[in-house]
């Protein structure tokens, strides 16, 4: 796993920073276990030490989420109604892929 965030770290630095490494690391390792360069056994066990700790890695965010209270005060309902309409369209999008999707296995 931590080869994969490598490679992610090397293609986010050659693509000038495009996409964060971790996105990129994901990407790699998901390709790994598609093509079977990588077992999902060989990586069972940091993976679910990674999930089963996964509440941890929220506290940070949390905390950088108290800083900027006051902007977030600021702009709240901009917030909530991106957030309310991103969510809106990711239903309905979704929805549609799988009835799609759905009528191409029939």
């Amino acid at each position: 796993m931590l080869l994969a965030y490598l490679a992610g770290e090397i293609l986010s630095v050659l693509t000038g920073r495009f996409m964060p490494a971790s996105v990129l690391g994901m990407v790699v390792l998901f390709l790994a276990l598609r093509f079977k360069a990588v077992k999902v056994s060989d990586i069972r066990v940091s993976s679910r030490l990674l999930l089963n700790n996964m509440t941890l890695f929220f506290v940070p965010a949390g905390a950088g989420l108290i800083t900027v209270y006051g902007l977030i005060k600021e702009h709240l309902w901009g917030i909530l109604s991106a957030l309310t309409i991103s969510t809106a369209l990711v239903i309905v999008l979704v929805g549609m892929l799988q009835q799609s999707m759905n009528k191409k296995k029939q």
